[in-house]
């Protein structure tokens, strides 16, 4: 059964990129997975494409709400994920070892990883799926080396102060389909800057956790707030400002 679905997701995989077109910067918004009347389950894209690292990437938040059944077990064979947990308490078990993730608690998923997802609280469990396969060859050698599929705590992070706000540091690694992959967290006390503007090789996506933000990508101007994406491809211009004098905070993720 195991190298049915392994195959079946090679052709799915083929046939998706073969469609994709580039995802644009700018931003995506926050809207609320659909479940439908009876159902137990929902999901809703945020976006599909292609980057000038990946040649598919796709993001997607889902809920379960209490009773769910458990997702089918299953295997990404050749692409890599990155679940992120919005509210709710998520039971993940990954090669027959199970955990517990609460909100804002991260799971790096290599590929080949035979994993099922479970809402366990008695609340709704909403969660964000960031998929994603290389243009480059997949190393699992490497992405192994740097430490597997991992999960992080977010009660478990050292805060750093600044002059601005804090911020915490999930991992900065290597995966199999990133030379590095680095994710943090930042709070802005004040309004203002995070830092100047600047640009990097990295692709970078801010994913928004509490008040509002603006941004400038390659000369445009975006607002965002809870929930709400900004995208930003590698090499262009850019900079998060706190819109208001209330705290406001994100997860920058970044990625080569």
């Amino acid at each position: 059964m195991r190298i049915i679905v392994c195959i079946f997701s090679c052709l799915y995989a083929l046939l998706v990129t073969a469609q994709q077109e580039p995802v644009q910067p700018g931003v995506y918004p926050w809207e609320d997975p659909v479940i439908a009347s009876g159902a137990f389950k929902g999901s809703r894209k945020i976006l599909e494409g292609v980057s000038p690292h990946f040649d598919y990437i796709n993001i997607h938040s889902t809920s379960q709400l209490p009773g769910a059944q458990p997702s089918i077990e299953h295997v990404n064979e050749d692409a890599e994920a990155c679940i992120l947990i919005k509210e709710g308490q998520m039971k993940v078990t990954i090669e027959g070892k199970t955990s517990i993730l609460g909100p804002q608690d991260v799971l790096l998923l290599l590929p080949q990883q035979m994993h099922s997802i479970e809402n366990i609280g008695n609340t709704k469990l909403t969660y964000y799926v960031m998929k994603y396969r290389s243009k480059n060859k997949m190393d699992l050698e490497r992405g192994e080396a740097a430490g597997g599929s991992v999960i992080v705590h977010n009660d478990d992070l050292t805060i750093s102060l600044s002059s601005k706000g804090s911020g915490s540091s999930y991992f900065d690694r290597p995966t199999a389909m990133c030379e590095r992959f680095e994710m943090h967290t930042t709070q802005l006390m004040q309004k203002g800057p995070s830092h100047t503007s600047h640009s990097h090789i990295e692709t970078e996506i801010i994913l928004m956790l509490s008040g509002t933000t603006n941004m400038t990508i390659d000369g445009k101007e975006y607002s965002a707030q809870e929930g709400d994406f900004y995208f930003i491809n590698s090499e262009l211009l850019h900079g998060v400002r706190n819109a208001t004098e209330a705290p406001c905070s994100y997860f920058a993720f970044k990625w080569k």
